[in-house]
């Protein structure tokens, strides 16, 4: 199954899992709860570990450039984040309404016959610490790193990320099918699969509408202010929106995004700083399918939505996010601590959001990258500089 990419993967997971659950005996579905169990465990473990090894190392990595332009830069592509992150709030309030029934999956069902089956045995994993903790600990150390002159902590913490990197690209990610597989058995075996599964392609086209809204109205501020037409500066980024689906990461795409802002005029300088700094800091695509998807998934378990407690989630998304890994899904992995700590996701709703997120992954670095051009264009002009014929 390594010759196929993860979406495929994750595909074929879902249908066996979904066979599975329609003809397999309770044993079958017990068995893969309890690697379930284990897995999930596991992950509410390496948690607060991800959250450190991501955001420590990239806030210190913004603060090692700190100047003027940084912080111009920074401030665009957090505001482009939120802006994103509230524009899906607001459009999953208002449609996903009209075709998702809010109940109609309950994971957490108080009646035995609607609650999904429970593995043999368990196995805890505590984490070492909390996530708010884990979030206070990045904070502290990334803006340390950032304002001291030594090097020793900043070399441990990339150190670190890369251990943390190869515990999601090794581990974490190679038995994510298996894990996809077992929750989508246990919840066909309990009659609950076909929700699901009816709500998939329309949260996606619903997705893939507002990424193109985002990117519209990114360009039609960054084309005024640069000078330049909206449309025309848009469409000379289609090659990198279209790389970024193929390579699913903003990294890799970052030599076409490159080259597709200095041909729409922008400053060789201001590119060469702004496109690779945004593949780390500017993620509009990844909040609002993030955004999209766990109000989905929300609405179907029953809880509530509400911006109270919606819009504190996208102001963190926007700095947990911040260098998250060049490995598929990184931007789920950062925020899973935040699904956990802020919306009460447990770890069978942690696998929905995964899946549903990683289903689409490519589209939403897509919009990413795309944007980062917009941005490009308004970083060029506040510098003083006009678009180059």
């Amino acid at each position: 199954m390594k010759k196929f990419g993860l979406l495929p993967r994750l595909i074929i997971a879902i249908a066996i899992g979904i066979l599975i659950g329609s003809i397999a005996p309770k044993w079958v579905i017990q068995v893969l709860a309890t690697f379930n169990g284990i897995f999930g465990n596991f992950l509410g473990f390496a948690i607060p570990l991800i959250i450190i090894g991501f955001v420590a190392p990239g806030i210190g990595d913004l603060g090692a450039g700190a100047g003027k332009l940084l912080a111009i830069t920074a401030g665009i592509a957090y505001v482009s984040t939120i802006i994103s992150g509230m524009a899906a709030y607001f459009t999953s309030s208002a449609v996903l309404p009209t075709f998702l029934k809010p109940g109609s999956l309950v994971v957490n069902a108080a009646n035995p016959e609607e609650a999904l089956v429970s593995g043999f045995f368990s196995v805890d994993m505590p984490p070492i610490f909390g996530v708010m903790t884990a979030l206070l600990i990045a904070f502290t150390i990334g803006l340390g790193i950032s304002v001291i002159k030594g090097d020793t902590i900043k070399k441990f913490m990339s150190e670190f990320q890369q251990i943390i990197e190869k515990l999601i690209s090794n581990i974490i990610i190679p038995l994510l099918p298996v894990h996809i597989l077992g929750i989508f058995a246990n919840m066909t075996y309990a009659g609950q699969v076909a929700t699901i599964m009816s709500v998939f392609a329309k949260v996606f086209a619903m997705i893939i509408i507002l990424h193109i809204v985002i990117l519209i109205f990114q360009y039609i501020i960054g084309g005024t202010l640069a000078g330049g037409n909206p449309i025309r500066l848009l469409k000379n980024m289609l090659p990198a929106y279209f790389t970024a689906i193929g390579t699913q990461s903003s990294a890799a795409t970052i030599p076409v995004t490159l080259e597709q802002a200095k041909k729409n005029g922008v400053q060789d300088g201001i590119a060469d700083f702004v496109i690779p700094l945004c593949a780390t800091i500017h993620l509009s695509g990844s909040t609002i399918t993030l955004v999209s998807c766990s109000m989905a998934v929300m609405m179907l378990n029953g809880m509530p939505i509400n911006l109270a407690s919606m819009f504190p989630f996208i102001l963190m998304l926007g700095i947990t996010m911040v260098a998250a890994p060049g490995v598929p899904g990184g931007a789920v992995m950062a925020a899973l601590g935040l699904l956990e700590s802020m919306l009460g996701f447990n770890s069978t709703l942690l696998a929905l959001m995964i899946a549903l997120y990683l289903a689409q992954d490519s589209f939403g670095t897509a919009c990413n990258v795309t944007g980062d051009g917009a941005i490009a264009l308004m970083v060029n002009r506040i510098s003083g500089y006009r678009l180059k014929k």
